[in-house]
């Protein structure tokens, strides 16, 4: 009977690390099968090598290594923290009740002795493999689950949404291409990202995320690379970083432009090898991992700055992808809002039949610094605080003011001229009509002339720009004077 194959269409690799020929010959024919293929080591050493080399399922590992004078409990610890998800089977022709408790605690999935039934032995071979895979499928499952029931934050049918989309599908057909996503914040980078691993080719396996900006840089390095026991005071136990649990899958760094440059250094040598170091660690580890990274600042600006390493930079920029604001595509805020109505009325369980054109019509008024985000947190907080079965504008204006927000007419200098970013005439010139307005209390007449243009113009710019609101202030014969 030879070993079968799981269920899938990928090939079993096992590996015998015995220092007795005649058994590594003997496993290496019995084991070998259509879907699987076995390696030989005679010791630690060699099994290490082949271990970093390549993708190992099963480890069949000797006991005493009498050749190499190792003890194969030193190799399994060894093997268990440079690999932990590889599945070490240990064999022994001393059996001791002792050593079987030590293997257990390193991480031994079974501990067998010589002479070997190999009947036995291809059905833990098949066990170990079958509880594997069925680990990881439950694990795809789950994060299917959640992001089935996740809101989309990047939804919409303005052309420009509909582009990213259609460059988001072009991406994910790729599994290896680096991708760098821009954007300000809260306009759906994570989604996006998300989005590009749920439709590419490793969408079963895991999706990881980190923000380099939420943590101190040497708990950044250590949660990204890993770190071996003792590499510092705290290290009690070696720990594996989130390359090693990303391995198979996506990796996404968002505010990369906050990373340190020495993790920068780090993450260009990942990027260009493959393989990494872990804290204090002296041997690599080779992964299979795409990288995903989000910033919402200029990373040209940045590396012209000298902030950002500009290799690092050509290294991630190989698919640049674009993540409008919300004020860039107002088109796409009555759809975004009653998508967050219909997710959050089902969560909290109220009877909601719908919002009013007049609430739409303010939330279409508000300029949304915060972006998507800030829109999905009003829409939870209409849904909550609500009482009424259909929401209105008063509750919109009441919910906005209580978001630590209020419908802005006025945007500052700053909101446009941040370092690193350039905005375009139109926001410039939608920044200087909301200013003479707000400068003559909503006077079209007197901000035309303060801003050098006639009222018609500054009319036709208003419903333009969509900046609602304006012009309560004027008079009639103010009106007819103007015309």
């Amino acid at each position: 009977m030879s070993v079968e194959k799981m269920p899938s269409d990928e090939t079993t690799h096992i590996l015998v690390v015995d220092d007795e020929e005649s058994i590594r010959i003997s496993l290496s024919e019995a084991l070998r099968a259509p879907g699987t293929r076995v390696s030989t080591a005679i010791g630690g050493e060699d099994a290490r090598q082949i271990l970093a080399a390549d993708d190992v399922d099963v480890v069949l590992l000797d006991q005493r290594l009498g050749a190499t004078q190792e003890d194969g409990l030193d190799v399994l610890r060894q093997i268990k923290e440079e690999h932990p998800s590889v599945i070490v089977i240990m064999m022994t022709a001393y059996g001791k009740f002792e050593s079987a408790v030590r293997a257990s605690q390193l991480g031994c999935y079974q501990y067998i002795a010589k002479p070997l039934d190999l009947q036995q032995l291809k059905l833990l071979i098949q066990n170990a493999l079958s509880t594997m895979a069925l680990t990881r499928e439950v694990r795809r499952l789950r994060a299917t689950q959640r992001r089935a029931f996740a809101v989309p934050d990047v939804v919409g049918t303005s052309p420009r949404i509909q582009q990213l989309l259609t460059n988001v599908k072009k991406v994910a057909r790729s599994s290896t291409a680096t991708v760098l996503i821009r954007g300000e914040t809260g306009v759906g980078k994570e989604w996006v990202a998300q989005r590009i691993h749920d439709c590419s080719p490793v969408a079963a396996g895991p999706f990881v995320d980190v923000n380099c900006s939420a943590m101190p840089v040497h708990l950044l390095e250590s949660e990204l690379f890993g770190h071996e026991k003792g590499a510092f005071t705290d290290a009690k136990t070696t720990k594996e970083g989130l390359f090693e649990l990303a391995d198979g899958g996506t990796l996404f760094l968002d505010e990369i432009a906050e990373m340190d440059a020495k993790l920068q250094a780090k993450l260009l040598r990942v990027l260009e090898s493959k393989t990494f170091r872990r804290v204090g660690g002296t041997r690599d580890i080779r992964v299979a991992v795409r990288i995903v990274a989000a910033t919402n600042r200029d990373l040209s600006a940045e590396v012209e700055a000298g902030n950002f390493r500009e290799d690092l930079y050509y290294r991630l920029t190989v698919v640049p992808l674009y993540v409008p604001p919300l004020r860039e595509r107002r088109e796409d805020i009555p759809l975004l809002a009653k998508t967050f109505l219909d997710a959050f009325k089902r969560d909290i369980g109220r009877p909601i039949e719908g919002i009013t054109d007049q609430a739409i019509k303010a939330l279409l008024d508000y300029r949304w610094p915060g972006n998507v985000r800030e829109l999905k947190n009003t829409m939870e907080r209409l849904v909550l605080m609500g009482s009424g079965t259909v929401i209105d504008a008063d509750e919109v204006a009441e919910q906005l003011h209580a978001g630590g927000s209020r419908p802005q007419r006025r945007a500052g200098r700053d909101d446009l001229f941040r370092p690193g970013q350039v905005p375009t005439l139109e926001e410039v010139e939608r920044v200087a009509i909301l200013h003479a307005l707000a400068e003559v209390q909503d006077n079209r007449t007197r901000a035309a002339s303060l801003l050098g243009i006639s009222r018609q113009t500054l009319r036709a710019k208003i419903v333009r720009y969509g900046i609602a609101g304006a012009g309560e202030a004027e008079t009639s014969e103010q009106v007819e004077a103007g015309s």
